[in-house]
């Protein structure tokens, strides 16, 4: 899982070549003169060894040297971190535009069975924790081993003997790093799984809120939140635990390599075969060689964690896609308003059938009203119109067109929607209202919204039009918010229509105002009405009672009542005294 993650990654920073080039030669040029400076510290030493030979020049020359090294070493480490934090921002900002395009092409059936605040963690939270791993993990990398490589070199340059002694024990410390490494990787991705389900419990509540008090469960959301919160905390606990032990190990086996260079180099000198100022440098090269190894642990943690989430939102990336339209898919056709479903098929779940061999044939212009009980398949049967999912066996066709050989762009603009349940995007009124058709002038946008009755509520308000409303219509009453989404639909003007309980939110009085609306918008085009109170659907041309899945029966009002069979009986129920 590690070594696909890693490779993926290393994909998205291929982008980045150029920058990747600059930051190496920044890493490079930095660690060759941060290496440069103890050669010049042991050559100090040399020039104080020894009472009365102290050879002040060449003492303040190397003084001055190192000064000047150390501000270039600044400068050049300072654009070696630009280099890397354009890097690391521009992979999370590719990363972020990749997982919300994937969530745009992503079919219904993915997003309707998974948390969506855990969909929007992984968005968010996770690639915010791969950021800094990934940041962590660049000055790191680069700076490490150009470090480890140019401190080998200058060892070798000093004592042989000596530097193989602590390549021999060095190794150690990464043994000890990856034993402990690969134990903390499933923490770290289990603690992300957990931080989504956490994130989704909180957007699930804050958005029902009132749903919440209303039933009193408050102390049940708390229980259920201190659970998750509980299995977080003993989570992050434990891979915290493990991946801390990684860096007092590696210091532990790092500083026994220090202590043994520096008897052995003792006893080297004491012989001959070094001076005090080569062993010196020699010292602060075994120290700076060990170093990195210290750092790469010591964010050990970070880059585990980083590479958990990096998976989690490289699994939401590389999801399977809806199925995309066909290069041969049809993009213009004349929408005449013929609908015909032949022998239709389907269910949400393989072995739990829903709608079985459904047949229907609409005419142009008729008004197809869809009752029956909850779950019986109505909005099912829109969603299969809409094409949100696939029908499993079967055909639906409009104005003779089977919808499979059709652009969704196309099918979709064939109709107008409205839903009980309103979407509103922040921003203005005029905005949401243009969401449809973007092109729309103030005068058509006022005639749709005098048509559907929301006109004298939006003028009332501070702003009329161009008033700001909140993320789904933020303090708008729920009625206002359906009927701006009648006015949406009434402004585009499509050629069919399909309500889902378009009115259920708006009292009876506006409710018949509206239905005399959509009557007149309705007028020549195919319509198909979803309703529970059926004294919504009475003038429809073709009554449609749906029962597990099937048609039981069909035909208009009167017809229906006179056979005093299913309808009837659902009928007569909402209006007994």
């Amino acid at each position: 899982m590690q070594k696909s993650t890693i490779k993926t990654v290393l994909g998205y920073i291929k982008r980045y070549n150029l920058l990747v080039v600059l930051s190496l030669f920044f890493a490079a040029a930095t660690v060759a003169l941060t290496l440069y400076v103890p050669i010049l510290t042991g050559q100090g030493v040399d020039c104080i060894v020894g009472q009365g030979k102290i050879d002040f020049d060449t003492l303040g020359s190397i003084i001055l040297k190192i000064i000047i090294i150390v501000l270039i070493t600044s400068l050049l480490q300072w654009l070696m971190n630009i280099c890397n934090n354009r890097i690391t921002y521009g992979v999370v900002r590719d990363i972020r535009n990749e997982a919300f395009e994937k969530i745009e092409k992503m079919p219904l059936s993915y997003i309707d069975t998974h948390q969506h605040g855990d969909i929007v963690s992984r968005v968010i939270a996770d690639v915010d924790q791969f950021a800094d791993g990934l940041l962590m993990g660049f000055t790191q990398a680069f700076t490490g081993v150009i470090t480890i490589a140019g401190t080998l070199l200058f060892m070798f340059s000093i004592n042989f003997k000596i530097t193989v002694l602590v390549v021999c024990v060095t190794p150690l410390s990464l043994v000890v790093a990856n034993f402990i490494a690969k134990r903390t990787y499933k923490l770290f991705r289990r603690q992300s799984e957990i931080k989504g389900e956490q994130t989704g419990i909180i957007n699930e509540m804050i958005g029902n809120q009132k749903v919440v008090k209303a039933y009193s469960k408050e102390e049940d959301v708390l229980e259920k939140f201190d659970e998750i919160n509980d299995r977080l905390a003993k989570i992050s606990l434990k891979a915290i635990f493990y991946s801390s032990t990684t860096n007092p190990s590696t210091r532990f086996v790092n500083s026994m390599v220090y202590a043994v260079v520096g008897i052995v180099g003792a006893i080297f000198a004491i012989g001959g075969n070094i001076t005090v100022g080569g062993l010196s440098s020699f010292l602060s090269y075994a120290n700076q060689y060990t170093k990195p190894f210290n750092e790469i642990s010591s964010v050990i943690t970070e880059l585990q964690n980083a590479l958990a989430c990096a998976s989690r939102i490289f699994d939401l990336i590389y999801e399977k896609s809806e199925e995309p339209d066909s290069e041969d898919a049809v993009s213009e056709i004349n929408v005449d308003g013929v609908v015909k479903l032949e022998d239709v098929c389907f269910s949400y779940v393989p072995d739990k059938k829903l709608i079985e061999n459904f047949s229907l044939n609409v005419e142009k212009g008729q008004k197809i009203a869809i009752v029956g009980p909850t779950g019986c398949g109505k909005t099912t049967l829109i969603n299969l119109l809409m094409r949100f999912y696939d029908v499993n066996s079967g055909s639906i066709s409009i104005s003779g067109y089977d919808i499979a050989g059709l652009k969704r762009e196309t099918l979709r603009n064939a109709y107008g929607m409205v839903l009980q349940e309103t979407w509103l995007k922040a921003g203005t009124i005029k905005e949401n209202l243009m969401m449809g058709k973007k092109d729309a002038t103030m005068e058509e946008i006022i005639e749709a919204a005098k048509a559907s009755h929301a006109h004298s509520f939006i003028k009332r308000m501070e702003n009329g039009y161009d008033t700001c409303i909140g993320e789904d219509g933020g303090s708008l009453s729920q009625g206002q918010k359906q009927l701006l989404c009648i006015a949406r639909v009434m402004l585009t003007k499509p050629p069919m229509l399909i309500l889902d309980e378009a009115t259920s939110s708006i009292d009876t009085r506006t409710e018949i105002k509206i239905q005399e609306a959509f009557n007149t918008l309705m007028m020549g085009r195919t319509s198909f009405i979803v309703a529970h109170r059926l004294s919504t659907v009475r003038e429809a041309d073709v009554i449609l009672v749906m029962k597990d899945g099937n048609i039981i029966e069909q035909g208009n009002h009167e017809e229906l009542m006179d056979k005093n069979g299913f309808y009837a009986n659902l009928y007569n129920s909402q209006f007994a005294v």
